[in-house]
């Protein structure tokens, strides 16, 4: 980054033409470089001056944007030169970018100071909270999201039960990325718990049959939701040296077949998705509302399989969704 920026005159044939230059010392020397030609007169120098202080904001605005640009492909390209072992549930060059997405994030995002970070995932969690409620129905806009969590104003014509949906979304967010706790029977309990707080008041694990609006599969009967969370736990534990992103998929599917509770299954489940993740030193995962039917759609291919399963044919469509959908919520939120 060049540190000092000044006119330069030079003089060809008696005749002044002027340049923005810029310089600075790079290893012991000084570099200087012709940024951009300004004319011949002072008159051309103004005009010219002028013309650059009016695209100002432009200017730093595409910087900002070439920056990241070139700050994603750096970590793209060198993880390419990586030997990565191939992975059967995504494919070669989504693998890629999800790797260079982590790679940032260890190496750069988690670098930074803990203000910068705690606003980063501030911004991050106002778009992850709108998204994960309005999945289930919540009809507050991203906007008035942002005014309620960044700015405690409470939106009009919207219900108690909105409100306090975002709001526990988020202190339950940001308890989970302090403490990461350990996948257990009470930490998804107390999840979800804290997720319907002032909501619903049923607690734990549902012991009555339900059934899931316009669903293609049977959920777990009532009086089997406890058996089999337990065998969900122990695949998890078994499970362990999948991929972080494929862990936490089929982890999130599995827990959204049994549906151990009687509301909240979705918010949970992919707030253990974060959880799961980030515990594996990988970035959180926004499900858009926009995808709701890719979601939908690879959530319903992966339902052939049974609690054990690990096979890919039934998870391909399902990881690589939630694959595209971390690359992008990472570079967009964490890419500064």
């Amino acid at each position: 980054m060049y540190s000092v920026v000044y006119i330069y005159r030079k003089i060809i044939g008696k005749k002044p033409y002027y340049y923005l230059r810029a310089s600075s010392r790079k290893a012991g020397k000084v570099v200087t470089k012709d940024i951009a030609y300004l004319g011949s007169t002072v008159a051309d120098v103004q005009k010219a001056l002028d013309d650059l202080a009016q695209f100002k904001q432009e200017i730093r605005k595409a910087h900002k944007t070439l920056h990241k640009f070139i700050t994603k492909e750096y970590h793209l390209e060198t993880i390419k030169q990586q030997k990565l072992k191939a992975n059967q549930y995504i494919e070669k060059e989504l693998f890629q970018q999800v790797h260079a997405a982590a790679q940032h994030f260890n190496q750069e995002f988690t670098q930074l100071d803990e203000t910068t970070q705690e606003e980063v995932f501030t911004q991050f969690l106002i778009d992850f909270a709108f998204n994960t409620t309005s999945l289930e129905g919540n009809t507050i806009t991203l906007k008035e999201a942002h005014l309620l969590l960044a700015q405690e104003r409470l939106p009009k014509d919207r219900t108690l039960r909105e409100v306090y949906d975002l709001q526990n979304t988020e202190k339950v967010f940001f308890w989970l990325l302090q403490e990461k706790p350990l996948i257990t029977e009470h930490t998804i309990i107390n999840i979800h718990d804290k997720l319907l707080e002032r909501i619903d008041e049923r607690k734990g694990y549902r012991t009555h049959d339900v059934r899931v609006f316009k669903s293609r599969f049977e959920v777990t009967p009532g009086k089997y939701v406890a058996t089999d969370m337990t065998l969900l736990l122990e695949w998890y534990a078994k499970n362990n040296h999948l991929h972080p992103l494929v862990l936490a998929t089929l982890f999130h599917h599995k827990f959204e077949k049994i549906h151990p509770f009687a509301d909240g299954n979705g918010r949970t489940g992919r707030m253990l998705l974060n959880l799961i993740l980030i515990k594996n030193n990988h970035p959180p995962i926004i499900i858009p509302k926009k995808r709701r039917k890719q979601y939908i759609q690879a959530l319903q291919t992966a339902d052939e399989a049974d609690i054990n399963s690990v096979n890919a044919k039934h998870y391909k469509e399902l990881c690589e969704y939630t694959a595209r959908e971390l690359v992008e919520s990472y570079w967009n939120n964490f890419n500064i």
